[in-house]
Order: structure tokens, then C-alpha cells, then sequence
């Protein structure tokens, strides 16, 4: 998961870095990332993560789509929905399994100020999707609740050690999100992310 020895996760997988800002600088977006994501082995124990500058410059080599950390722990693609626009987004994280085919999700942001805007989304529309080693399937989030928080980042932390140092160097709570599988939405069964985006 996700936060040298510092540590990127979850966001797992998470922080797409401002499309708009990296554009005006004269880079090109860069293709756009296929829906499918693979599952790869957990972090070796004693292995460090890639430091924080090291995944913030293929973040900006790739508009945000690559993640260095992504080759060594789960990956999967949210997909939500806009929490102004309304329209699906997709964002790369990297995620801890929470068993029952349940997924923990952190807003780590490469310790930025500001919460990704993916966060933000499933706080309006907790009704999403994800799409895993390319199977695509519904989900619903849900908000760590404060009791469980030190339970969920020590599980976390089993997984990539040290990366709850992004909580702390962001001077900021990091939502922390449980996507669990579900049949389908209840208020919008049948939703599909629009392929156009």
C-alpha cells in the first residue's frame, strides 16, 4: 500500500496530479491507461518502497496514470463519479485486501495538503466501480470510522511499512475508504462508466 523510506500506497493507490497545471506546463497527456490492472505480491519484507520525489516524477511524466509503487503491491482503477461534473473518473491506486473480496482504499496524496479529488467523489457518490486484473465490478465505499482507523493503517503498514508517514507529513487526516463489493447500486443499478471518457 501506499505512503528515502518513505512509502506511496493506496493511492494505493492515490493523487492524480492536476491535469490542467501539467498541461500548462508544456507536457503532453499521456495515453490513456487501459482499464485493466493487474494483482502483484505484497511488498518483501525489508524491501523500502520507492521515495516520494521518485513517484512524483513519474506522476508527472504521466499525467498521473503511472504509479512506480504499482508493480509492487495490489492495483486496481476506481472508477467514480464526478462530485461536480458528474461525469466518471478513473485514478490507478494501489490497494490492502480486507478480505471477503473487500478493498481498503487511503487518499494519501504524496502527502499533498489537499485531499485527492477521488476522495472527494466518493464522499458525494459512494457508489462506484473498480476494475481488478481486468474484471470490472460495483462496489459501494465506505468511511474508516475513527475506531477502526489504527486497526485499518496497521493492516496497512503489514503491508508497505512506513507509509502512514504520508498522514503525517500532509498535517492532514487521510480518509481512509472500505470499497466493498456489492450486486449492484441500489439508487443506480445498471450503472456503466461512459467508454467516451
Amino acid at each position: 500500500m501506499a505512503g528515502g523510506g518513505r512509502t506511496r500506497g493506496c493511492e494505493h493507490w492515490s493523487g492524480v496530479r492536476d491535469r490542467t497545471a501539467h498541461r500548462a506546463a508544456g507536457a503532453q497527456p499521456a495515453p490513456r491507461a487501459s482499464g485493466a490492472s493487474h494483482q502483484n505480491p505484497a511488498l518483501p519484507r525489508g524491501r523500502s518502497p520507492p521515495a516520494p520525489p521518485v513517484e512524483r516524477f513519474f506522476a508527472a511524466l504521466s499525467g498521473g496514470r503511472v504509479q512506480l509503487s504499482a508493480v509492487l503491491v495490489p492495483s486496481l482503477v476506481l472508477h467514480t463519479t464526478g462530485a461536480r461534473s458528474g461525469l466518471i473518473r478513473d485514478v490507478p491506486l494501489m490497494y490492502t485486501p480486507d478480505g471477503q473480496g473487500r478493498a481498503i482504499v487511503a487518499g494519501t496524496n504524496f502527502a499533498g495538503e489537499r485531499h485527492p479529488a477521488w476522495t472527494t467523489n466518493l464522499l458525494a457518490h459512494p457508489d462506484a466501480a473498480i476494475t481488478v486484473r481486468g474484471r470490472r465490478m460495483l462496489v459501494h465505499a465506505t468511511v474508516i470510522p475513527d475506531d477502526e482507523r489504527e486497526t485499518v493503517w496497521a493492516r496497512i503498514e503489514a503491508q508497505w511499512p512506513g507509509y502512514r508517514a504520508y498522514e503525517r507529513e500532509s498535517h492532514r487526516t487521510v480518509r481512509l475508504f472500505r470499497l466493498q463489493p456489492v450486486l449492484r447500486h441500489a439508487a443506480t443499478a445498471g450503472w456503466e462508466p461512459d467508454p467516451t471518457e
